[in-house]
C-alpha cells in the first residue's frame, strides 16, 4: 500500500463515537445521530423517515471517521453559522453529485457559503446549488471553513476546534489531526492531549504545573482547559 492511500485511509478510519465527536464539536449529540443515522418524525397519516446526511467509513462500525468530523463542522457552520435549511443542503449536496460528480461536497475546499445559500465554486464561477444551480455572486467564505486545512491536492488534514461558545474567530492553539493522538484533540505546538491536561488540573495541579512539566505557555494551556471546559450544546 502506498503511502499516499495510507494517509487517505487514515481520514477513513472508524475513529470517534457520536457522543465523543459532538464533543469536540461542541454541538448536540442527539442532532449529530440525527445527521448520521436519520430519524422518524410525524406526518399526515402517520411518520415520515428523514434519512441520514453523513455516511459513516463501516456500516458495521458506529463510529464516526476524521474526515466525517469534517463534514459535521461544515454542516454545523451551514445550520448555525448561515441558516441554511436541511432541504437546501439535500439539494446541494445532489446538485453537486449529479452536476460537479463531487461524491462529498461537504469535504470539498471548493465549498463557499453565503446567508441562506449554499455554494460550490468551480472552474471560477460559482453556482447556487442549494437553489438548484442558478446563477450567484461570490461572498467571502465562511468563518467554520477557515479553521480547516487542506493539503496541496484538497483534502482537509486538520481542524482547529472552536475552544470558545459560538466565537468562530477563537485562536487557532488546539487542533485535530488523524495522525496526531489518533485523532483526539491536542495543543498544536506541542501535540499535548486537552484531555490530559484537564485531567491533571481537575486533579488539584496548578496551570503553572502544566506549563513547566510540558513546556507550554500559559495561554495554550488556559485554551485547553477552556475548550475541555464548555459544555455540549442541547
Amino acid at each position: 500500500m502506498s503511502l499516499s492511500r495510507t494517509l487517505v485511509d487514515s481520514k477513513e478510519l472508524p475513529r470517534y463515537t457520536v457522543p465523543e465527536a459532538a464533543r469536540y464539536l461542541r454541538m448536540s449529540g442527539k442532532t449529530l445521530k440525527s445527521w448520521v443515522t436519520g430519524r422518524s418524525y410525524p406526518a399526515a397519516g402517520g411518520t415520515r423517515r428523514w434519512e441520514g446526511i453523513l455516511r459513516r467509513p463501516d456500516a458495521n462500525d458506529p463510529k464516526l471517521s476524521f474526515a466525517n468530523l469534517i463534514e459535521a463542522h461544515v454542516l454545523l457552520a451551514l445550520r448555525r453559522q448561515y441558516g441554511i435549511r436541511m432541504k437546501e443542503i439535500r439539494t446541494a449536496l445532489e446538485y453537486a453529485r449529479d452536476k460537479w460528480k463531487i461524491e462529498r461536497i461537504l469535504l470539498s475546499p471548493e465549498l463557499r457559503v453565503m446567508q441562506r445559500n449554499l455554494f460550490l465554486e468551480r472552474l471560477h464561477e460559482l453556482t447556487n446549488i442549494g437553489r438548484g444551480g442558478q446563477a450567484a455572486m461570490p461572498e467571502i467564505l465562511g468563518a467554520y471553513l477557515e479553521r480547516i486545512d487542506w493539503d496541496p491536492k484538497g483534502a482537509p488534514v486538520r481542524i482547529f476546534p472552536l475552544t470558545r461558545a459560538e466565537a468562530v474567530d477563537a485562536p487557532k492553539i488546539l487542533s485535530i489531526d488523524p495522525k496526531i493522538a489518533f485523532g483526539r484533540p491536542v495543543v498544536e505546538r506541542k501535540a499535548i492531549k486537552t484531555s490530559t491536561l484537564a485531567e491533571r488540573f481537575r486533579a488539584g495541579e496548578s496551570i503553572a504545573d502544566l506549563v513547566g512539566d510540558y513546556d507550554l505557555e500559559v495561554f495554550e494551556v488556559e485554551e485547553a482547559l477552556r475548550y475541555e471546559a464548555l459544555p455540549e450544546a442541547a
